[in-house]
């Protein structure tokens, strides 16, 4: 791919004038309107080592508002990085909707730089390539623009600026050892490169290979290719809010529901029980184990994540202090959900949740979850049908991404009957220590119960994998719940460290 470029093409001094500012004021006109449309904007830079992403950046940013953009420099990640998937840094670093963030180097150096420097085994960077087209396109299909630069140079061309960048007095810092290995090694880079390019040029991420000889031709193609994309998704997000879309009626399910209809609910043995002393042994005996396991997962870098779902006082707060009662709060971290605020409503769904993704050998619980986009926000109505269709698929991905990364990801949903909640309802009014936890709201979710029963078993149906697999915990019992989990757990646990 990259030998059909044409690295001879040009760009006289009289023609770059007139066509630079031109495109400097649109694309300071086009910030103004990404902010208010709030889209979210990526712009990627990769290439040769000296072909003039830096400069690219610079004029790129020279003449936009400062408070609306951010530029990530991406070098080897840190001993921080390297405890989480490899997608963690870059999930943290996405801009808010109506910002831009600018990468120079970016995810593609999974398959550029820790590929040839051998870095990483070939298994490793070989399945990065889908989760790098997943990661773009979850992006995109949430409203985000992704556009994607590699600066091409020839080998000669590379070695010429290497040489006059030595000569400078204050620039010569900029050209290391590594920098002249990685020339030496210029083939290999190419056929990663043209692999890349081929393999991560897709309908939703296109690639815009930028012939880098000329820095003139190369800083007006850039902001040609950039300033026509931006066009574009405004153009689109117009076109769409143009068009009347019946907005769903909170509460109103996808499809019509009947009491009658089967779920996999409706085979759990709610009639489960475990007696007082054996409740004590096994909880005495589970929460020993657990704690040992915690010390080998940080010896052996395991991540654990345990996500709890389930009805309204089915349980989950009394389950998550079982789970993590014998274990060293120095390696845990419990994060409660509720709906998001803040920077959290102005991100992709996904992102809040990328930020909690402990560290290898650290333990994350979650009281509720990404879930809440297929159940409160499917049902109330929080967001579009076509939203929480895709989310089944766009949660498959992420779980992925962290069973790759090693992670031990533990799934439970907490089921108990009608009757059953409702009875914890009115115990909960009655006692003035418990009264705090119960809602108007929760009288509301009540009311949708079949709503929810669908949504529920659409979710375990459509989310429950190899890798990731639902645990329905039979929950009219808490003491035999809590058991359940904890066995669960530790059985997911022991089973990853052989």
């Amino acid at each position: 791919m990259l030998d059909t470029v044409d690295l001879g093409r040009k760009l006289d001094r009289r023609g770059y004038e007139s066509r630079y500012r031109e495109l400097r004021d649109r694309l300071s006109l086009l910030q103004r309107a990404v902010f208010e449309e709030k889209v979210p904007v990526l712009v990627v830079f990769e290439g040769w080592d000296a072909a003039g992403k830096g400069d690219s950046i610079e004029k790129l940013v020279g003449r936009i508002d400062p408070r609306g953009y951010d530029v990530h420099l991406t070098r080897a990640p840190t001993e921080e990085e390297r405890l989480r998937p490899f997608l963690w840094r870059f999930w943290t670093r996405l801009p808010e909707r109506g910002a831009i963030a600018v990468f120079d180097r970016s995810w593609y150096r999974r398959v550029l730089a820790e590929r040839v420097e051998r870095e990483v085994p070939r298994r490793v960077w070989e399945s990065a390539y889908e989760e790098i087209n997943q990661f773009e396109r979850m992006l995109t299909d949430d409203g985000a623009l992704v556009v994607k630069f590699f600066l091409h140079i020839s080998a000669a061309e590379q070695e010429r600026r290497f040489r006059r960048i030595e000569k400078s007095k204050y620039e010569s810092w900029r050209v290391t050892r590594q920098d002249w290995k990685a020339h030496r090694r210029y083939d290999r880079y190419r056929t990663a490169a043209d692999e890349m390019l081929e393999r991560t040029s897709t309908p939703w991420g296109p690639w815009t290979v930028v012939p880098s000889t000329d820095k003139r031709w190369r800083r007006v193609q850039v902001l040609e290719t950039l300033v026509a994309a931006l066009e574009k998704a405004l153009s689109d997000k117009r076109a769409r809010k143009a068009v009347p879309t019946p907005s769903p009626a909170a509460g109103r399910p996808a499809r019509k529901i009947h009491r009658a209809d089967r779920t996999v609910l409706d085979s759990v043995d709610l009639a489960l029980r475990i007696t007082p002393a054996r409740y004590e042994k096994e909880l005495s005996r589970c929460q020993g184990r657990l704690r040992e396991l915690e010390f080998a997962c940080y010896t052996a870098r395991v991540p654990v994540v345990v996500a709890l779902e389930g009805w309204d006082a089915a349980g989950k707060g009394g389950a998550i202090r079982r789970l993590v009662g014998a274990l060293d709060p120095r390696g845990y971290t419990v994060h409660p959900i509720a709906a998001p605020k803040g920077d959290e409503a102005t991100h992709h769904y996904l992102w809040r949740f990328w930020k909690r993704i402990p560290k290898a050998g650290h333990v994350a619980v979650f009281d509720r979850t990404w879930y809440g986009r297929v159940l409160v926000e499917r049902v109330e109505g929080f967001c579009s049908e076509p939203e929480w269709r895709r989310a089944y698929h766009e949660i498959n991905e992420f779980e992925r991404s962290l069973t790759n990364a090693g992670a031990v990801l533990v799934k439970y949903w907490l089921h108990v009957s009608p009757e059953t909640q409702l009875e914890r309802f009115k115990a909960r009014e009655k006692d003035p220590a418990k009264r705090y936890k119960i809602t108007e709201e929760d009288w509301r979710n009540r009311e949708k119960w079949d709503a929810y029963r669908l949504a529920v078993h659409d979710m375990i149906t459509q989310t429950s994998t190899t890798y990731a697999p639902w645990t329905i915990v039979e929950a009219d019992d808490k003491a035999w719940a809590r058991v359940r989990c904890l066995r669960t757990l530790v059985e997911a646990v022991e089973r990853r460290l052989r």
